[in-house]
């Protein structure tokens, strides 16, 4: 028995599908080849095959950007090293 075919439409940028299409016309593939390829890996997934994660930075990186712009705005307040053995005899003392 054959496999019936669906359409689907689909908006995307300009740009992107141009450089999408020529990556995937370099490698021997269309986009609609990529895109069923795509959807069988979401199938034999049970999910999407890629991590999908929100880009904010932790709670630890947030506190070191704090930390970092107040030392920026106030510089005067923290030491400074010429050189990493400057700091490392500070250290030892």
């Amino acid at each position: 028995m054959a496999h019936m075919t669906s359409a689907i439409n689909i908006n995307v940028d300009s740009e992107l599908k141009k450089q999408a299409t020529e990556i995937l016309n370099g490698l021997g593939l269309n986009m609609s080849t990529f895109i069923n390829m795509a959807l069988i890996q979401v199938v034999n997934e049970n999910g999407i095959p890629f991590e999908v994660k929100n880009p904010k930075p932790s709670r630890k990186l947030r506190r070191a950007l704090k930390e970092a712009d107040k030392i920026a705005k106030h510089p005067e307040k923290y030491k400074g090293y010429n050189d990493i053995d400057e700091l490392f005899k500070d250290l030892d003392s």
